[in-house]
């Protein structure tokens, strides 16, 4: 097997599929290189001279341009490749092509928690919605409770109960943008089908006003829905005790629900990289990507998010867009995007991340086009706004900063039931109350972080699997986690932090 990795006929790099000593002789095709430096493993040297100002090709895409004159077989990073302007073809709808769905009778199946609205949720848990970060404390006091060994015995089928807290929800405007936000948030959290229950404590005073989201959002008490303020029932103590009599009735009707057989079209996977590397994009990535074209075969639902990391790829989503307003709503978010980013003194492409870059990235561009293979093939169906809820089935763009929580967070709201997060530097990832399935890029990192890490994807370059087989493999570990059986992270007891709504707009 080759030690490096040529991805398109016009690519002028490739990459090193492990460490590279100065003067190895490596075949590739017609083309014989002699490495004229050490190169580090997931790296790119040049296969052909390359001339200063030249664009430079990974993917049959646009990576950036030469800043410098770079010979055969020298290292190509950022100390000689940097972002440059290119023209995109974005090619509205050209390749859109309609889902060939597989028969219903014949459709995969998952058990999972049927609710009253008809969703169908993979984890039973019981919520504790915090208003604003003055409720956080009480909230957790009251989690605590049900969290010490024991409290659950006699409630098998409740998975637990848990507080989202968070930093926001005062100090902020009652009207526009960051307030819309995070109300579609919490209103997406309380009708989320993995809580039999919940339980929502406000403060009182702050600007999110429980009465008025109530009333804005149709949510009203219930058997399994209450929500009051500190303020209102006197104090921190009468809040606490409250919340725990609440739960205390709630756990037995929440118990009582019990999983049993639905179709995988039920599913809404939300798909996340972090921690990336430059093989995230040619084995984790694509096989995250085949996995969800097998879901959105089997009449599934693909959330594919973190606006910021699709940018200088966009144009290969516009093209497989469902119809010219769906693609034009892509860019009016890469728009938005431009200008939020400037007004706050910062770039779109000031992209990777230091870790990212260890890793053999060297630009937003070459991140990006790695990155948006999680979305497959599939028709892009829809782009919806952060935390707003996601009504078509198959694949569809939700708008999200690209700092995994809080993109995870707009996900779930919006109604992701299943996350798969895959990752090249190595992730710890979970996020309750919805199970997170992580995929490594590369079996260093697989065998390293072996308890943290699902399923190895390396084995791709590794050459016992396929992108392909890969695929299979997340879609039916995706089945198997959406039916209980619980991930890697979800082991460990991840996800009770993560919770992390948007932020828009000054802080007053």
């Amino acid at each position: 097997m080759s030690k490096v990795i040529h991805l398109h006929e016009s690519d002028q790099v490739v990459v090193a599929k492990e460490d590279l000593r100065k003067g190895e002789t490596i075949q590739i095709g017609k083309h014989q290189l002699v490495v004229a430096q050490d190169i580090p493993s997931m790296h790119k040297l040049a296969l052909v001279s390359i001339a200063k100002g030249d664009t430079l090709y990974k993917y049959g895409q646009v990576i950036g341009t030469a800043s410098q004159a770079i010979a055969i077989g020298e290292h190509v990073h950022a100390h000689n490749c940097q972002m440059g302007d290119f023209e995109k073809d974005y090619g509205f709808c050209r390749h859109a092509q309609p889902t060939r769905y597989v028969p219903e009778h014949a459709r995969a199946s998952f058990k999972g928690y049927r609710r009253a609205s008809g969703k169908v949720g993979t984890r039973n848990y019981i919520g504790i919605l915090t208003t604003v970060n003055c409720s956080g404390t009480p909230a957790k006091h009251i989690a605590s409770m049900f969290s010490v060994p024991g409290a659950l015995d006699a409630f098998p089928n409740v998975d637990g109960v848990i507080a989202l807290t968070h930093d926001s929800g005062c100090g902020m405007r009652s009207a526009g943008e960051g307030y819309e936000i995070l109300k579609r948030t919490f209103e997406g959290y309380a009708r989320h089908p993995n809580f039999g229950g919940i339980l929502m404590i406000g403060l009182g005073c702050e600007t999110m006003q429980v009465k008025k989201l109530l009333q804005d959002t149709g949510l009203e008490d219930s058997e399994t829905f209450t929500a009051y303020t500190i303020q209102e029932v006197g104090g921190t103590r009468a809040a606490i005790e409250k919340g725990v009599q609440f739960i205390q009735t709630l756990l037995p009707k929440v118990n009582a629900f019990e999983r049993e057989e639905c179709s995988a079209s039920e599913l809404t996977l939300a798909v996340q990289c972090g921690g990336s590397d430059a093989f995230s994009g040619i084995t984790a990535n694509p096989a995250l990507g085949a996995a969800s074209d097998i879901l959105v075969r089997h009449g599934g639902t693909v959330i594919y998010s973190e606006t910021p990391e699709i940018y200088g790829a966009e144009h290969l989503l516009t093209r497989r867009a469902k119809s010219p307003e769906v693609a034009e709503k892509l860019l009016q978010r890469i728009r938005w995007w431009e200008e939020y980013t400037q007004k706050n003194g910062f770039e779109l492409n000031n992209n990777p991340s230091p870790g990212n870059k260890v890793g053999g990235l060297t630009t937003i561009l070459e991140k990006s086009l790695g990155a948006q293979t999680k979305s497959g093939s599939s028709m892009m169906v829809e782009v919806y706004e952060y935390a707003e809820p996601v009504a078509q089935k198959g694949l569809v763009f939700m708008d999200s900063p690209g700092f995994d929580p809080v993109s995870v967070t707009g996900q779930v709201a919006s109604g992701a039931n299943m996350i798969c997060f895959t990752t090249g530097r190595g992730s710890t990832f979970g996020f309750k109350p919805v199970p997170s399935i992580k995929l490594a890029s590369n079996s260093r990192l697989f065998t390293s972080m072996n308890e943290d890490v699902d399923i190895n994807c390396g084995e791709i370059l590794d050459g016992t699997h396929t992108v392909v087989s890969s695929g299979e493999e997340i879609f039916q570990k995706v089945l198997a986690v959406a039916s209980g059986e619980p991930s890697k992270s979800e082991s460990f007891g991840y996800g009770d932090v993560e919770f992390n709504p948007w932020k828009i707009g000054a802080v007053v």
